[in-house]
């Protein structure tokens, strides 16, 4: 299946052959061929640029384009094709379980996960003592980061979305118990990263599951505007009607309207449109 993504590419006319980049690349997509580094398969390449430092000349360069989506089970047929040793990180071909810790690319930071944890109700976290409710937590999957997490991640499925801005959880006190049961958290910063890959990939996810609604928790401050456009455009370029409601946060922990967020430069509207 097809998909925007990132994949590493090679300007041949800077590399130099010294296959630095191929012993770098833990799923095997690189290969050294006619003196040049090659990439062998996209379905190879997670797009995560590890092999980056290790090209002393500059040859590599991670883009965004339409290619096959990144495949773990054939990376670790791949890997046990050439002899190499599949990495713990990595599924073993034919056992791909992503419940218990496969179906995730070549960095363990981005590996897919549903841990399994039921949502702690109102009435059980009221039962928990208050010097030991921070400890209870309602995250149950991994990754959480929106450019790491897999459209096809099956937590994703008939899933409540949490569409989080970075600077939420450590502004709100209760997040953890507030907002995140029975949600699937996905973070990201409309100031820092790439507004129309986010909105590309909520497009995606909405495409490959069947989502109930989005919830969208911003911050006050202007260059977080874009979060709820993110999840209204994408969800436009999906076609999917879907429930979108956004909360914004202030900067000491409160929940605000619209007409007290800190108003967007330029005469902006509420998703920095």
């Amino acid at each position: 299946m097809k998909a925007t993504r990132k994949l590493i590419t090679v300007n041949e006319d800077l590399c130099n052959g010294c296959g630095n980049c191929v012993t770098g690349c833990a799923e095997g997509a690189l290969a050294i061929v006619d003196g040049k580094a090659k990439l062998v398969n996209e379905v190879f390449c997670d797009g995560l640029g590890a092999c980056l430092g290790e090209c002393p000349t500059g040859a590599l360069k991670v883009v965004e384009v339409e290619v096959e989506d990144f495949d773990p089970e054939a990376v670790a047929r791949h890997l046990k094709a050439q002899g190499r040793a599949v990495p713990d990180h990595m599924p073993d071909p034919g056992s791909l379980r992503l419940g218990a810790g496969g179906g995730h690319s070549g960095c363990p930071g981005s590996r897919v996960m549903s841990m399994g944890q039921p949502p702690v109700s109102a009435c059980q976290q009221a039962n928990v003592p208050r010097q030991q409710a921070s400890a209870v937590s309602n995250l149950a999957h991994w990754p959480i980061q929106l450019r790491l997490v897999p459209p096809t991640a099956p937590f994703l499925q008939n899933a409540s979305l949490l569409l989080t801005a970075d600077c939420v959880p450590p502004s709100f006190p209760d997040f953890n118990e507030r907002f995140l049961a029975g949600r699937v958290l996905l973070l990201g910063c409309p100031k820092f990263d790439d507004v129309q890959s986010y909105i590309d990939k909520v497009a995606d996810i909405l495409r490959h599951n069947a989502i109930k609604d989005i919830t969208v928790l911003r911050m006050e401050v202007p260059c977080c505007a874009g979060m709820t456009g993110i999840a209204q455009k994408g969800a436009q370029a999906a076609g999917a009607q879907v429930p979108i409601t956004t909360l914004i946060i202030s900067r000491d922990g409160k929940i605000l309207t619209d007409a007290q967020a800190a108003p967007v430069p330029g005469g902006l509207g509420p998703f920095g449109r």
